[in-house]
Parts: structure tokens; sequence; C-alpha cells
């Protein structure tokens, strides 16, 4: 607790770290009658206090005393590196979780089967490659993954392996492999998807503050993502889909820096516009008995850098796994949505058409060209290397496929088809098959690994008597996927009712954008495993509805609350820590933690 009794103590000071644009809002609010802040139908305090309506004298309006010099940029402060240190603490604390043990269990898990092995032929030979079933080692004949997991790394054939996700998740493994030692340091096939889940700690924890301005809410974030038990899994196996969640998260954290400036921009000039006699005012608009919407566009705020970083890391969201495409389309739509009501509140007419003309074509006229540039680039070894999978399709199935395209595009195009064609049919069976509709609330956990051991290492020195057994099980922390889902609910609810309440919709757009569209495939085979992409905003969730708690109860009450529920997750974690990373076990004790049937 005495972690949180600091950051709450820094917490509006160091908001102003996050928030560029703060101390030009803090100044701007001791001008008398300049604040705007309560007026109906407003849920951004912090642009309102931006909101200064004021004219010339020649047009019959009382004139206001404005600042028209530009704002200052903040200079870091002790309060902010504070907010860093914590940051970098909870994260710290996350990697331990991610890092212990990382090479336990010494054999490969579940998809590393694909992942792992594609990730080494590629980083040896340019492209992954096919593998035999079994080799032989020593004279006896044993399975390839066994004899991997053993040392012997070598044994691929010649032919390209076929592959049905793009390779930008493959080179990182490989990056890690070529960091790390190779293929005979089982560390390193999961050292790159660990540091992928820390570094996400720490972008959670920046965006919740940006999201929230209270220290204590985002260190609150930072920590459930850390105990989460999808999130620890994820991050300590070499699969693919924690990268799609990082990629997604650092682009909705550049997102969330681009609405600040972008609001800073419009207030800024709308504060300008206001003191021009050129300029004029939408009649029978008022605000606090001002004139308020002003007939003019507002600048130009759709190019940023921030948002070309964000087209950037969305394109390698989609190059890990197609999911990306939905989390691109999301968030550009919610960007360029901000962009508009924003133009709206500060109070420039047709705030809608100029939406769409100045930031909607303008912001797609850049973002979609970098996405898919970037998606593109990650194929780069793929068109480089002829022996590629389906690399000469087009010369060995002349006039076929899309014939006016060169013959090396396509082959790309009747590649793509092909996936296309295994993605929205594949339906074989599989025991951990799980309905996309069900992920939010862990119904059917993914068994990653599962094994009986010899002797009684471990935990399992304390039952003597009983089989020990070891388990990696992508089952997330109950406690936070539960009440995350109801806090989503909730947040749909307050949309619906606040329609102007940006932060619900931040929230619920990352979601829904990572979520939803598994409804359209509920007849393929699918896993929860794939529902870490959406974990980060179900933490959100639960801080959204946690600070809408907090600024209605006692400093006292609110501490408890607090107290009480992560404690309860953190044992829940801890309780289950031992079945997220394949510590030895007595058998009576893996099956305590099988909560439902559907959990076996």
């Amino acid at each position: 607790m005495s972690l949180f009794t600091r950051a709450n103590g820094i917490a509006s000071r160091a908001s102003s770290a996050a928030d560029p644009s703060a101390d030009y809002q803090s100044k701007a609010q001791t001008q008398p009658n300049q604040s705007l802040a309560n007026f109906k139908g407003r849920s951004d305090s912090a642009s309102s206090r931006f909101h200064i309506a004021v004219t010339d004298k020649s047009r019959s309006v009382p004139s206001t005393s404005v600042p028209t010099s530009t704002p200052p940029t903040p200079t870091p402060t002790p309060n902010r590196l504070i907010t860093w240190l914590l940051t970098l603490l909870v994260a710290a604390f996350g990697g331990l979780l991610r890092f212990v043990r990382l090479g336990d269990p010494r054999e490969i898990v579940f998809d590393e089967t694909y992942y792992v092995k594609d990730a080494w032929t590629a980083l040896l030979t340019g492209e992954p490659r096919d593998w035999p079933k079994t080799t032989v080692i020593d004279g006896i004949k044993q399975p390839i993954d066994t004899a991997f997991a053993a040392g012997h790394v070598g044994g691929w054939l010649d032919t390209a392996e076929y592959v049905v996700h793009p390779p930008v998740g493959k080179w990182l493994i490989a990056l890690g492999l070529k960091l790390f030692g190779g293929a005979t340091n089982i560390f390193a096939w999961r050292v790159s998807v660990a540091v992928a889940g820390t570094v996400a700690i720490i972008l959670m924890i920046r965006v919740a503050l940006r999201l929230f301005r209270n220290v204590p809410i985002a260190l609150i974030a930072g920590l459930l993502l850390s105990l989460d038990g999808v999130g620890i899994v994820m991050s300590r196996t070499g699969l693919l889909d924690n990268f799609i969640m990082v990629f997604a998260l650092g682009a909705f954290s550049l997102l969330l820096i681009h609405r600040d400036w972008a609001r800073e921009k419009l207030h800024k000039q709308y504060v300008l516009d206001s003191r021009s006699r050129s300029t004029t005012w939408i009649p029978n608009t008022s605000r606090h008995g001002k004139p308020f919407v002003l007939n003019a566009r507002g600048p130009f705020i759709a190019l940023s850098w921030w948002r070309v970083g964000a087209a950037i890391l969305l394109g390698l969201a989609t190059g890990v796994k197609w999911s990306g495409i939905y989390l691109f389309a999301a968030f550009a739509v919610i960007s360029v949505a901000w962009d508009a009501w924003e133009r709206h509140q500060v109070g420039y007419r047709g705030w809608l058409g100029t939406g769409l003309v100045k930031d909607a074509l303008p912001s797609a006229a850049y973002m979609v060209p970098l996405w898919a540039g970037t998606y593109l680039a990650g194929w780069l070894g793929w068109f480089i290397h002829r022996d590629s999978y389906m690399r000469d399709w087009a010369a060995a199935n002349p006039g076929e496929g899309v014939t006016w395209l060169p013959s090396v595009l396509q082959s790309f195009v009747q590649y793509h088809a092909q996936m296309w064609q295994f993605h929205t049919t594949l339906d074989a069976p599989h025991p951990y098959k799980a309905n996309p509709l069900t992920w939010p609330l862990q119904i059917r956990p993914t068994s990653f690994y599962w094994t009986k051991l010899h002797g009684h290492p471990g935990l399992c020195s304390l039952s003597p008597d009983s089989q020990c057994v070891s388990a990696v099980t992508s089952l997330g922390n109950s406690l936070i996927w539960w009440l995350g889902s109801l806090c989503v609910i909730v947040g749909i609810v307050v949309a619906v009712r606040r329609r102007g309440d940006w932060k619900i919709w931040a929230v619920l757009v990352g979601f829904l954008g990572g979520w939803l569209p598994w409804a359209q495939y509920l007849h393929r085979t699918t896993f929860t495993f794939y529902s870490i992409v959406i974990l980060p905003w179900i933490v959100l969730a639960i801080c959204y509805v946690a600070d809408w708690y907090r600024q209605r109860v006692s400093v006292r009450v609110w501490r408890l609350t607090v107290g009480i529920v992560l404690g309860l997750i953190a044992l829940v974690s801890l309780f289950f820590y031992p079945i997220w990373t394949a510590m030895p076990v007595p058998y009576e004790f893996w099956l305590s933690h099988m909560w439902l049937r559907s959990w076996i």
C-alpha cells in the first residue's frame, strides 16, 4: 500500500508529464471566466479548460485576456522521474515472472513446433524449411521435436515450408535465437516473446496514465498485466500472438499521444481565430452566454509522426498475423473520430464534414500505404529467395491467377489466396478448440504442455506418494478476466448513455477490434490463447471502472478496496503460477486448479 500512497500523492503533478499540454491548461484555467469545464455534455475536463471563447470588441462581445505565446514543453521533473521509476519497477516485477526458468520446460511446447523451427531455418537459410517427422540419432529413431529439444537442430529438408502466417513474428523469434546462442539454447527460443511481454507492461502503464491521468490507476494496470496467466504463459512460450499484442498496444499509445497533440493544436488555433477581426461567429450558438461556434474549420491535424508510427506498428502487427488488419481499421477509425469530435467540442463549424475531408481522407492517404508497405516489407525474404514456398507459382501455372500482374506478384497473390482459404476453412477437431465468444470468460483454456515426471522434484517432494506432473496451461487469472468482462459490459452501457466519454470508447474499440471479428469464424478451430490480444483492454476496462469508483469514495475506502482486490488477484496468480510455468507439482495439486471441468 505504501507504493500506492506515495503514487497517489504525486498523481496530479505527474499527470502534467504525461500530457504535454498540462502546463498550458493550468495557466489557462487561472484566467477569469475562461474555464468552461462544467458545460453540459463535456467529458474531457482537461480539454474544456483549454477552451477560451473571445472576440474583438468591434463585434460587441466582451473580450478576454488570453495567452498568446506558444505553450512551453514541460521539462523533466523529479515527479516525472518517479513515475518512470515506478513504471520500471512494476515492469521489472512482471519481467521476473516471465524470465525466471524461461528455459523450462526443456521441450517443444504446443505450436513452438512450427514457429521456433521456422525461425531457426529462416535465420540460417533465409526462408522457413520443411522438417521430417522423425530423425535418427545414434542409431535410434526419434521424433524430430524430441531431437530438436535435445540439441540436434539440423536435419531440415531442402523444400520450403508452407507457412500460414506472415513472417514478422518468426523473424522476431529468430532475432532471439541469433542473440542468445541459437536453437540449442531453449532460453533463446522464448526470449523474444518474454521481452515483448515485459515491454507491454511498460506500455500498459503509460497508456493508462495518459487515459486516466492518475499514477495509482496506471500502476494498477501494469500490475494486472504482470499478474495475468495468459500474459505470463504467452510471454514464456515461443508463439506469435504476444507480438500482435505489444505492437497493437504500442500503436494505441501513439494514437493517444496524437490525440493530445491534435487537441492542443485545435485549442490554440481557436484562441487565435477568436481574436481575429476577420472571424465571424455562427448565429444562435453560445456557451455560458458567449458566442461559441466559429465560422471556420480549424487547423490541419491529420498528419503527425505519432500517427505515422502507429501505422507502421499496426503494419508489423498484421505482419505477424492477419488479425492485425482489424486492429488497424478499428484504431484508424477511432483516431479520426477523436479529431473530428474535438473540432466539435472546441467550437469549429461543420466538424463532421471537416472531419471527413481534413482528417479522415488525408489520414487514410498516408496511413494505409504505410501500413501496407510495412506489411509487404516483412515478406522481403520471400521475394528475395527464388525457392520460397510458391515463389515460382506463376511460372508453373501460366495464364492462371491475376495475369496482369508481374509474375512474382501473381505468385504472391496466389499464396495469400491459399493462406486465406486455410484460415477461413480450418475446422479440424482439436481437444482444446474454444468458441471465440467464450474467450473473455476463459471457459476453455489451452493446455500447452502436460507430462508425468519421474521422481519427486520441486514441490512434488511435499507429497512423495503422489504422481509428479508438470503443466503449462494458458489460463488467465480468473478474477482479472471475469471482473474485466463485467467492466466491459458496464463500459458498453456507459458508452451508450454518455456518448461524449472518449475514454470508454478508447477502451471498447481496442477490446472489440481484437475480439469481435472472430465472431465471423465460429465454425473454425480457434483457441483461447488468442485472447492475449485483448488482454490490455480487459485491464483498461477494469481501470476505467476503478477510476470512476475512485472519484466517488473517500481515499480510505479507495485504498482499502484496491488493497483487497489486488491482494486477491495476487493470491490467485501465486496459486496458479506453478501450472503456468511447468513447475513440478503433485497431481492432486494440479487437479485442485481445475475449478471448471472445461479447464481440464
